[in-house]
């Protein structure tokens, strides 16, 4: 999947508020708000993008532009992500 690079911004600002509203109250997300309050944002394949969607507490975003296609997952703050998590690779405008 292909995106013009001026999406990458907006696309992320509305998964980082979907996620914070929908996990609000959830003790990671607070302590997180509270705290260092870090932020990434990572590239997958197709491929990836369906299997960390086998993980929990995320949640997922389409994009009306591109026919509701699911486009982003946000992942709720936790003390410990699983181990392929550390493998992904992080998003600069110079990957797309």
């Amino acid at each position: 999947m292909t995106f013009r690079i001026n999406w990458f911004p907006v696309i992320t600002a509305h998964a980082s508020l979907a996620c914070y509203k929908t996990y609000e109250r959830n003790e990671n997300m607070i302590q997180w708000m509270n705290g260092i309050f870090k932020k990434v944002v990572c590239i997958v394949d197709e491929t990836e993008f369906n299997n960390f969607k086998n993980e929990t507490d995320f949640v997922v975003l389409t994009e009306s532009s591109l026919d509701n296609k699911e486009v982003v997952l946000a992942f709720c703050p936790r003390e410990e992500y699983p181990k392929k998590f550390k493998f992904l690779k992080m998003w600069t405008p110079q990957n797309i």
